[in-house]
């Protein structure tokens, strides 16, 4: 399967960009003139000419298509200070403070993106029986499902963007289809403003370098977010699956960015959970958020990133920070039991810690890339605990990534990551251990199409022995297709 791959990506590769010979050139073409040559040299005569052929060649000329550029093919950008969702998005992290595009009064723009996979996985364990009997039938709750292989399901994104004034945008994610949530569901919607609503040079000066985001929205913590796979659209992740441990959540709140010759600096509150409904107020607290970081463009060829991330929320009825990926995982039923459904067991495959009651998580990233080459590092560490527990556990997630790109316009890459988590399931219980390799490549067939490949292993180490996960692993490829615009 893997050989087959590489031999068809590079045939294609090879059609695509290989200049046209002369058959597939006008076939048009003049006969030519006699033309009585005189008893002299005439050297005006000699230099020009036949009149058809000159004819001919001007129609050549004027026919002739324009060639056209292969980002040329994406959507014009048209909001101020926005990243693109599709190829050009890319190594993209906060959304840029520039003025490129010029505002010249109220816009509004639609994009979408859709994602389906083919997954090609197995899975084994060696956990203990766990017999359980009901309505007299014994079943065995540690007993893997039977995984085929196959398609999934769709998963679609809608985006609705409005520029409402100079540096003022609107900005708004549906998702339209996810594994968990079959129905249509906001993801977020936000308000963002890099420009002063009073044309008053103070504020006019304060606001080139300051940001300011206020809403429900995608919490910046870390940059691994920036880089992973949402529903509908996973055009900027290299690879198919996101990270063992996904740090992932919406929120309602605000941020406030400050940034200057490639400095950065956030600071945000939230609500700390993803809904803003108060149940049990007398159980929240505030979520707080850091970020500070340099991203420089050294030249053309080199640009070298590095952030360090903190969030910290001392209660809440139920944060989400590991658990709110509403879209789930990529790789569908693993490790799940004969019961296991695609909504209800969304998120096999991952880790959820069960952080859920206090939470003090802080993650450093990496960013190096040279020419076509990258590599993106995440190094993380979480404690807290759970609504019942008394006592803090600890996580730790290490994650390196390597991406080379090449061809024109970077059309195809190659990628591998290595992921580790490891922490307590329980206070006062042996740590445990996730391990996960892929491998993988892609080809971006234009801006916004990308078809991409992976194969994947995954262990699990030191789980209980009536844990369903005792001795588990999966492996296998996955095949993804992307549409975003």
């Amino acid at each position: 399967m893997k050989t087959s791959f590489i031999v068809l990506t590079a045939a294609l590769a090879t059609i695509s960009f290989a200049p046209p010979s002369s058959a597939q050139g006008t076939s048009k073409s003049t006969a030519p003139i006699a033309v009585p040559q005189p008893s002299t040299v005439d050297t005006m005569s000699a230099i020009a000419a036949p009149e058809s052929t000159t004819i001919d060649t001007v129609k050549k000329i004027v026919g002739a298509k324009a060639k056209r550029s292969f980002l040329s093919t994406a959507p014009g950008i048209e909001m101020q200070n926005y990243r693109p969702e599709d190829k050009r998005g890319i190594n993209v992290f906060e959304a840029p403070k520039d003025e490129s595009v010029a505002y010249d009064g109220f816009k509004l723009q639609w994009g979408a993106a859709f994602t389906q996979q083919f997954q090609g996985l197995d899975h084994s364990n060696t956990a203990a029986p766990v017999l359980v009997t009901a309505a007299g039938v014994t079943t065995n709750t540690n007993q893997l499902i039977r995984i085929g292989h196959g398609p999934n399901n769709a998963t679609a994104n809608l985006y609705l963007n409005g520029q409402l004034a100079r540096g003022i945008r609107v900005a708004m994610t549906t998702y339209s289809s996810a594994r968990h949530h079959n129905e249509t569901w906001v993801k977020d919607g936000y308000l963002l403003v890099d420009a002063s609503p009073i044309d008053w040079k103070p504020l006019n000066d304060i606001m080139k370098y300051v940001t300011i985001r206020a809403g429900h929205f995608e919490i910046n913590y870390g940059d691994a977010h920036f880089r992973r796979s949402d529903n509908g659209n996973s055009i900027r992740n290299a690879l198919v699956g996101n990270y063992i441990m996904d740090a992932f959540t919406t929120e309602v709140g605000g941020e406030v960015y400050v940034r200057a010759n490639g400095f950065l600096a956030m600071g945000g509150v939230t609500g700390g959970e993803s809904r803003g409904m108060i149940t049990s107020p007398q159980k929240r607290s505030p979520s707080f958020l850091t970020k500070i970081g340099y991203d420089k463009q050294f030249s053309d060829n080199f640009r070298f990133r590095l952030t360090g991330s903190e969030y910290a929320t001392a209660s809440s009825v139920s944060n989400t920070l590991f658990s709110g990926d509403r879209a789930g995982s990529r790789y569908y039923d693993v490790l799940q039991n004969t019961s296991s459904t695609e909504s209800a067991q969304a998120w096999s495959g991952a880790i959820q810690p069960g952080l859920s009651n206090s939470i003090h998580s802080y993650v450093v990233n990496p960013f190096v890339q040279f020419h076509g080459l990258e590599f993106f590092g995440n190094f993380e560490r979480a404690k807290g605990r759970a609504a019942t527990e008394t006592a803090n556990r600890t996580w730790k997630q290490n994650v390196g990534e390597v991406v080379y790109r090449f061809l024109p316009d970077q059309r195809l890459y190659v990628a591998a990551r290595y992921n580790t988590v490891k922490g307590q399931l329980t206070v006062g219980t042996p740590d445990v251990t996730v391990k996960r390799s892929q491998i993988g490549g892609g080809w971006f067939l234009t801006p916004n199409v990308l078809t991409k490949i992976e194969y994947v292993q995954q262990k699990y180490l030191d789980f209980p022995t009536t844990d369903i996960r005792n001795g588990g692993q999966f492996k296998g490829f996955m095949v993804e297709g992307v549409v975003a615009f």
